[in-house]
Order: structure tokens, then C-alpha cells, then sequence
């Protein structure tokens, strides 16, 4: 594997504790509620990619001809609904323990996610090695909320 890529998703994890750190912060400094601080967050990300996107000129492409379904849309209500429950989350669990859970249950999904081939994703059988792997990660984090 690229050691690029490694970097990247592991920079990209970073990112979680961290913003639900600081929405957190904000929830309990200023917004009084995890759906503003999160909005607030959503807003500022909006922004930031309009000005990205702008300066780069990336082209915005047509509605005409797309096979766009409905459920390509959801992304950003799931997006919405996963910053709002980690910055309720965080202050309550800790970040190991958030995070591990997190991580949890989206090794959850992603194994069948593969198995079943949906979204798009190449269809990977869930194997006994793959079970015990997501058996190990609940352990750990088993762990890390114990200890």
C-alpha cells in the first residue's frame, strides 16, 4: 500500500477526536446544543470547500442527463448526523473511548458492506479471519473503556 494513502487516512482519523473536541468546546462554551455546534462546524467546513472549490475552478457539472439517485444525496444528512452525535458523545465517553466505538461500528458496516457489495464497494465475502478481526477491535476497545 502507498505510503501516501497511509499518511492521508491516518491524518484523516486524527481529524475525529479533534473535531468532536473543539465542537465540544463550542457546544459547551457557546452553542448550548450539539446540533448547533454542529452546524456551526458544517458551516464553516461549507464555506471553506466554496472557497477551495472556486479557487481551484472546479467546474460545477449539469443536472441534465445524470443518473444521480435519490440516496447519492444522503451523505451529508449522514455527514450532519455523525458530527452532531460525536460532539454529544465526546465530553461524555472520552476520546479513546469514542473513538474506539466509532471505529467499531464502522468496521460493522464495512464488513457488510463488502460482503454484500453494496455502494459501489467490491464484494468481499466476511471470512472467519475478517470476524475475528472485528472480534479483536470490540475487544479493544473493551479494553481502552475498562483501563
Amino acid at each position: 500500500m502507498n505510503w501516501f494513502f497511509i499518511g492521508l487516512a491516518l491524518l484523516a482519523g486524527a481529524t475525529l477526536p479533534t473535531q468532536a473536541g473543539i465542537n465540544a468546546q463550542l457546544q459547551l462554551h457557546w452553542a448550548r446544543h450539539p446540533a448547533l455546534a454542529s452546524l456551526v462546524s458544517f458551516t464553516v467546513g461549507t464555506l471553506a470547500l466554496i472557497l477551495y472549490c472556486v479557487a481551484a475552478r472546479v467546474p460545477f457539472p449539469s443536472f441534465a442527463g445524470s443518473t444521480t439517485q435519490w440516496w447519492h444525496w444522503v451523505g451529508g444528512l449522514l455527514g450532519a448526523l455523525f458530527v452532531t452525535v460525536v460532539t454529544f458523545l465526546a465530553p461524555r465517553l472520552g476520546a479513546a473511548t469514542m473513538v474506539g466505538l466509532v471505529v467499531a461500528g464502522q468496521m460493522l458496516a464495512s464488513v457488510g458492506l463488502d460482503h454484500f457489495g453494496l455502494l459501489g464497494y467490491a464484494e468481499r465475502p466476511l471470512s472467519l479471519m475478517r470476524l475475528v478481526g472485528v472480534a479483536l477491535l470490540v475487544f479493544g476497545v473493551i479494553l481502552i473503556r475498562r483501563f
